[in-house]
């Protein structure tokens, strides 16, 4: 057991080659078929895909993602791209395809700003009713507690005794 819990010991060149394994899955997530021969248009793309959500992983982007959804998606982005459309364009087409989830910061117009203003909105509304409950409870007058009459003294010193 305690050969479990002592930390992992590799020689450097192991420790190396994993944090490369590691770096490399995310290199690798464009595929060497996937980039444009024009060196603009391919930075146009990259830009792209790292603002759309892959709809497989919803927390990388396409550039990052391997699923293939996001390669189909990197493509049409390309696609669109060597067809002419500007990066607006390209975006635009993609969303109505796929709604506004694939984008990974979604826009605050629309219906959208009662999304963003739903959080700030409910914690103000939480706030006010711990203010009001608080100053309800400390302006509260006490309970008066009420002593036993003599009946009910006598039965309490009889269930004493008894």
């Amino acid at each position: 057991m305690t050969r479990l819990l002592r930390p992992w010991r590799g020689t450097p060149s192991a420790i190396l080659a994993a944090l490369f394994a590691l770096v490399a899955t995310v290199a690798l997530a464009v595929q060497p078929d996937e980039v444009l021969d024009d060196p603009a248009l391919e930075a146009r793309a990259r830009d792209i895909s790292a603002g759309l959500r892959c709809l497989v992983c919803q927390n990388e982007s396409i550039d990052e993602s391997n699923a293939s959804l996001a390669r189909d998606l990197r493509l049409l982005v390309r696609e669109r791209l060597v067809a002419g459309d500007s990066n607006e364009e390209a975006v635009d087409f993609i969303v109505a395809r796929y709604g506004e989830f694939v984008l990974l910061r979604p826009t605050t117009g629309g219906w959208n700003w009662l999304l963003w203003a739903a959080g700030p909105l409910l914690f103000l509304a939480a706030l006010m009713v711990a203010v009001l409950y608080l100053r309800r409870r400390a302006s509260a007058q006490p309970l008066a507690e009420e002593g036993l009459n003599e009946a009910e003294r006598k039965r309490l010193e009889e269930l004493l005794k008894g």
